[in-house]
This record gives structure tokens, C-alpha cells and sequence, in this order.
């Protein structure tokens, strides 16, 4: 395979794979490159930087130093939002300590306990919107977590 860098007519600069050059000189004749942007058949290949590797000895060197992330500071309206965030996000790590995760079993296990077939408990999981809007039509008291949790098994 492969990438040529391609230019349409209007300018615009997209990337497309071929299995050979001459792939790319086949489907140019046929007319069947368009530009994702804009649709221009007129597509032609765009000049490329080549891809020289350096010398063993220079590698290092050349390998860009990672930038400094840097963000402006918050207006005053959104930082009033991260803060009730951040309350929230607290307010609801301390009521699932007491809960256990059941994973995509939750539905079936909070039907269970609704219909006294299991034991009440706190419980948190997973349901799909369709399957907690079921249950709450149904009577049972479910209701989602604001702040979206990372679930135990995907944890480091």
C-alpha cells in the first residue's frame, strides 16, 4: 500500500491510500477520485515532504520535545459550572462507596429486588436509556448517575 497526499482543484488537501502508484493513475482516468470536501473530480497528487529516516546517531535529536499544554483561565460563569461539577461528582462518589456495581446486570437485578424476588440493596451498572426509561415506567427506582463513572473491570 500506499498514501499519496491528493489536491483538488479548490485547494483542499486530503490523504488516500492505493495499492501502487499505478492503482492511483488508473482511478484518476476512470474519474474516480472526488474530494471529500467538496466533491471536485479534478484531483491531482499534492506535494509531499519525503519520509527520510535519520542516521542512527541522530535520532534522538530530532524527535520534537513535547509542548507545554497551556489553557486560559475559566471565565467566572465557567468556573461556577466546574465547581457545582465537581460538588456533584463528590456527592455521588460518596454514595455509591456503599453501592456494588453490577455491570450490565442491573436491570435484571433491580427487577429482581422490585418483584421481592432478591434481597434490597444499593446497587449501580450499566442500562442502555431504553432499559432505565422501561424501568422507571414500570415503578422501579432507578435513576442515572450524573457523572459518568469508569466501571471496575476497566480500571487500572
Amino acid at each position: 500500500m500506499i498514501v499519496f497526499d491528493l489536491k483538488c482543484g479548490a485547494d483542499h488537501v486530503f490523504e488516500a491510500w492505493f495499492a501502487s502508484s499505478s492503482a492511483f493513475e488508473d482511478q484518476k482516468a476512470r474519474g474516480l477520485l472526488l474530494c471529500p470536501v467538496c466533491g471536485d473530480t479534478g484531483i491531482d497528487k499534492a506535494v509531499m515532504a519525503p519520509n527520510i529516516a535519520a542516521k542512527g546517531n541522530r535520532r534522538q535529536a530530532l524527535v520534537p520535545q513535547a509542548a507545554t499544554p497551556v489553557m486560559a483561565p475559566p471565565s467566572p460563569e465557567a468556573a461556577a459550572v466546574m465547581e457545582v461539577i465537581k460538588k456533584l461528582a463528590a456527592v455521588q462518589a460518596e454514595a455509591i462507596k456503599t453501592s456494588t456495581w453490577v455491570g450490565k446486570d442491573f436491570e435484571r437485578q433491580a427487577r429482581a429486588m422490585d418483584a421481592g424476588e432478591a434481597d434490597q440493596a444499593q446497587i449501580h451498572g450499566q442500562a442502555t436509556p431504553e432499559q432505565a426509561r422501561a424501568m422507571m415506567d414500570d415503578g422501579i427506582g432507578v435513576m442515572p448517575l450524573l457523572i459518568p463513572i469508569v466501571p471496575p473491570e476497566e480500571c487500572n
